[in-house]
């Protein structure tokens, strides 16, 4: 377990009363933030704490909600979006490459129409939400950054520091009440949770894969309770595998081998009865080997069973990122075209249907 330790300029005496004391404000129910790094004991004694800094929003994000406006997108087009979904009835969009995340409650308005959630992230990825708070991975500053949705406008709470190494993917998992958020270049996972009457997001768990560390993984899927990360490229191009884990562990229960052409994958989606991958790069690194592919049995992808799927259902020949899924209709995000940014579709009795390019 990592230990997160008080600013340098504070000595051991201070930070031991500040650790005692913040500890009892905690079990004492009430919300304390910090503008320290400090390790303490969570609600539940399980685990260690990170608390962080201030916001904008200061300690009292409720009076701060009252004179803050949202701002209107100021880009008609996005920038490598790389994720989208809905919470409640607001849409978002990570606009990846313009360092923001958007929102609106209409799906096809002019990107212009929609609201800026956050400009303060450096190439953002994902967004997740347990409808109480809304985290943020902020892959280049190594951050997550915590929302709160206060008089219909969403304000930045909190801010985690030193979450692993490019954090890249985010998941609320609702039969373990965790957030989890994935440093894709160290195999690590974070593990984030909140009391059932607070919204103050704290650290419960690191959980790590070795296999992985050093690796450029993008993504992980919980599947049928195991988790399952998708295979990466290493600077030393080692073989790829798709790694089957214990969600509670990390322990590895199958590694299951991929060819070098699919090696860089994003994300691997379970859409009935088919495994959905999209793959950004193969082994050597070269995005011209970008697609999607889906098969029955993943356990056959190194003997080449499976069906490429990009330029059949979609345009083909850009970058198809991350896929997920509202009310039964699936979308997919991609990059390198620049017509095509977000597309929609839906699978029937296992064929795609009703493709279309919303932005």
């Amino acid at each position: 377990m990592k230990i997160f330790h008080f600013k340098k300029f504070l000595h051991q005496k201070k930070a031991l009363f500040a650790a005692i004391f913040l500890s009892a404000v905690l079990l004492s129910g009430c919300v304390y933030k910090s503008d320290l790094n400090i390790a303490a004991k969570p609600y539940d004694g399980v685990s260690y704490i990170k608390i962080a800094s201030l916001t904008s929003a200061g300690e009292n994000p409720e009076e701060y909600a009252q004179g803050y406006d949202p701002i209107h997108n100021f880009d008609s087009n996005l920038s490598v979006p790389t994720y989208i979904t809905k919470y409640d009835d607001t849409w978002f969009i990570v606009d990846c490459y313009h360092n923001r995340i958007i929102y609106s409650d209409t799906l096809g308005a002019p990107l212009t129409d929609w609201y800026i959630m956050t400009g303060e992230v450096t190439m953002p990825h994902t967004i997740a939400s347990d409808g109480i708070v809304y985290l943020v991975d902020d892959t280049e500053n190594n951050r997550v950054l915590v929302f709160e949705k206060i008089n219909s406008k969403f304000i930045n709470t909190q801010v985690i520091y030193d979450v692993g190494t490019r954090p890249h993917y985010t998941v609320y998992d609702k039969n373990t009440d965790t957030f989890y958020v994935w440093s894709s270049k160290t195999g690590e996972l974070y593990c984030f949770r909140h009391t059932a009457d607070s919204s103050l997001v704290y650290l419960t768990d690191i959980r790590k894969i070795p296999e992985l560390d050093g690796i450029y993984v993008r993504s992980f899927s919980i599947i049928d309770g195991d988790i399952y990360f998708v295979s990466g490229v290493s600077d030393e191009g080692k073989a790829a595998n798709i790694y089957c884990c214990e969600l509670s562990s990390l322990k590895i229960k199958k590694t299951i081998p991929v060819p070098d052409s699919l090696a860089g994958m994003v994300q691997i989606s379970k859409i009935q009865d088919y495994y959905y991958i999209t793959t950004s790069t193969d082994l050597s690194g070269n995005q011209d080997c970008a697609t999607i592919i889906r098969t029955k049995d993943i356990n056959k992808l190194a003997e080449g069973d499976y069906e490429d799927i990009y330029s059949t259902y979609f345009v083909g020949g850009g970058t198809p990122y991350y896929i997920s899924e509202v009310d039964g209709t699936y979308f997919l995000t991609e990059h390198r075209l620049k017509d095509h940014s977000i597309w929609s579709f839906k699978v029937e009795n296992n064929q795609i249907t009703d493709v279309t390019d919303l932005y």
